[in-house]
């Protein structure tokens, strides 16, 4: 375990990185740290991180410490990536080290292998999101806790007699509840995983007051951070969770993704070989003893007698397993991410939990055994002992083969499937190898060149990229300003990271894709567009939002006029004004219940990126095309 654990912390430092999405934490965990809430831009109560657990952690480090906020992410999620491993593998040695029905391992040698970590650890990949600043290391080092406890607690006894052993048995049962209840807010479809766990906890034969007791100590915290939500940001999902349509359906997409992380690996070898082993180590055989549940027995008295087999090992490994095929199939449906390998990490790291190590076992000559019955078991030990050796040796083959190949493409380029390996793809265009605060990241195309115009212009107005690196397109607010304009700097790029990170709280920052901008969020998704990224919202609704001057030529020259027109009409649609009403209007108790009564209907609401669609589907009036002279700044 320490040498796994050396080894993965070594490969993780050495590529050591913060990804730009990794950023975007940072700039709520800056805003908490300000006193502004939980909030990406201030004045909009948008949740823009999937993570709540991550960001609150997070912003607890950097609060205590006073460290800089991507050194504080750095550690913590390196720190986590590490620990994980040792800790899953803790947990799966519980299946060879306690609990009834071990006597058959009396007089044998045994040796556990590290195995299902070592195909983990191996992965380009999973060391590069160990310490990537997103919730990668949280979420698996959650799954690794919670493997171990749910164990723990199906070993437990069942019927303790000492008042010590019956306290020890409580705390382990609410511990492992409490974990499980954390899934909704270490990433919400991890309730999967968490809820399974907690229906086999709550269904087993534990009584009515330990069941009252699972109850509160998983529900309590993420019951009472989801009333929070609803009524604070007025949705009843993160606001990534609609501008990525988590619900929507890209199979096509997402065995891409999957073949994007298995064929440049060849991932399907240890793993078909791990899968080969799993019964031969851990299922029963006839009238056998098996590490999963003691002598093997099927359940009599119907219902009452299944629920009394619930507490066992082999029912946690089959729901662990279960969730990691569940998780799978998800990614497979949402069509996956456009960062190689990343949300597949977790699902994997989920179904190798019953192979992190492997035995290796020669059993003894027993004293009582005739020297014939002796022989025999010393034999189907060695050739039990012989298949472990050669697919641990197989697993330590391929661990080396993936650790030294360059399985993905150099990182310069999106390529047709929008999938690109993220770490290499920031060092080259930054020019740094370890990318990690946001200074490194103003390296990065029009980064400078951004600081430098919201210097020059004070005023205020929408900044819009351009096709040069070295500037950007202005369209200022009206001068003089109207009261009803606040005076404020809105960039509108793709890059919510690096761009928000390096720029005071007080400028906005939004973005096509909706991640941080509510009004591109409820867009409907585009079929062909690039995963992750396949809402791109047209800037004149930008422009119409800001109140920027909406003539030329003051906007853009790829502005239309009578687009901005549109789409300031279109921000009066009712449904549209409940939205905005339920992040940007001032915090009451009556809206904050207000929000919590129509958070369901504002997560299903969406609009057309075309103006003139979401005014038809308001059933409000198109406005009449301008005039040139309505088009065109006075010349006075």
């Amino acid at each position: 375990m320490l040498a796994c654990a050396v080894l993965f912390g070594y490969g993780a430092w050495q590529r050591r990185w913060i990804a730009d999405d990794g950023l975007i934490v940072l700039r709520t965990v800056r805003n908490l740290l300000a006193g502004n809430g939980p909030v990406f831009n201030v004045g909009e109560r948008v949740e823009v991180n999937t993570s709540a657990a991550w960001t609150y952690l997070i912003w607890f480090f950097s609060w205590i410490s006073g460290v800089q906020t991507e050194y504080v992410v750095l550690t913590v999620a390196l720190v986590l990536s590490v620990a994980a491993i040792p800790l899953a593998m803790v947990g799966t040695a519980r299946l060879y080290q306690g609990g009834p029905g071990w006597s058959r391992l009396r007089g044998s040698g045994l040796l556990l292998l590290p195995a299902g970590g070592l195909v983990y650890m191996a992965l380009p990949p999973a060391r590069d999101f160990a310490t990537s600043g997103l919730e990668v290391s949280l979420t698996i080092f959650w799954v690794a806790l919670l493997w171990y406890l749910a164990l723990a607690w199906s070993q437990a006894d069942r019927d303790p007699v000492e008042r010590r052993d019956v306290l020890r048995t409580r705390v382990l049962t609410l511990s492992t509840a409490f974990v499980a209840g954390l899934s909704w807010l270490v990433r919400p479809e991890m309730a999967l995983v968490g809820g399974l766990v907690l229906l086999v906890m709550f269904a087993a034969p534990i009584g009515l007051r330990m069941r009252l007791g699972i109850t509160a100590a998983a529900g309590l915290l993420p019951v009472g951070y989801q009333i929070f939500r609803m009524g604070y940001y007025g949705l009843p999902v993160p606001n990534t969770a609609i501008a990525k349509d988590a619900s929507g359906s890209k199979w096509d997409q997402g065995f891409t993704y999957l073949m994007n992380l298995v064929e440049p690996y060849s991932l399907w070898l240890p793993v078909l070989a791990l899968l080969v082993a799993m019964p031969l180590l851990l299922l029963p055989t006839k009238g056998a003893r098996t590490p999963l549940t003691g002598r093997f027995r099927l359940p009599r008295g119907g219902a009452r007698g299944l629920r009394d087999q619930l507490q066992r090992p082999s029912v946690i490994v089959a729901v662990m397993f279960l969730g990691g095929v569940a998780e799978t199939l998800y990614w497979l449906r949402q069509g996956g991410d456009f960062m190689s390998g990343r949300v597949l990490l977790a699902p994997l790291f989920l179904l190798l939990l019953p192979v992190m190590v492997i035995p290796l076992r020669i059993p003894a000559r027993r004293p009582e055994d005739s020297t014939v019955r002796g022989i025999a078991r010393l034999a189907g030990g060695t050739a039990g002992a012989a298949i472990a050796a050669v697919l641990w040796v197989l697993v330590i083959g391929w661990a080396l083969h993936a650790t030294t190949f360059r399985g993905q493409p150099d990182g310069t380029a999106i390529g047709k499937t929008g999938i690109v390996d993220e770490r290499a793809f920031y060092s080259l265009q930054t020019g740094h190898a370890h990318p990690i605060t946001a200074d490194d990241y103003l390296d990065y195309p029009r980064m400078k060149a951004l600081q430098e115009i919201l210097r020059q212009t004070p005023r205020g107005g929408v900044y819009l990229p351009s096709f040069d690196y070295d500037w950007w397109f202005i369209d200022p607010l009206p001068y003089p300003r109207p009261d009803d304009v606040p005076l404020r700097q809105t960039v509108f790029f793709t890059n919510l990271g690096m761009t928000s990170m390096n720029l005071g709280l007080d400028v906005r920052v939004w973005d096509q894709v909706g991640l941080a901008w509510p009004v591109a969020t409820h867009t409907s998704r585009l079929e062909d567009g690039r995963i992750g990224h396949d809402k791109e919202m047209f800037p004149d609704w930008a422009i119409a939002e800001a109140k920027a001057y909406p003539k030329k030529p003051a906007v853009p020259p790829f502005i239309d006029p009578n687009w901005v027109n549109q789409a300031s009409a279109a921000l009066q649609c009712p449904q549209l004004r409940q939205l905005q009403d339920s992040y940007a209007a001032p915090l009451t108790f009556d809206l904050f219940k207000r929000n919590i009564k129509l958070s369901l209907a504002n997560m299903q609401l969406r609009i057309d990126r075309v103006p003139e669609y979401t005014l038809r589907m308001c059933r409000l009036d198109v406005p009449a095309p301008l005039t040139p002279e309505q088009m065109t700044m006075p010349k006075n």
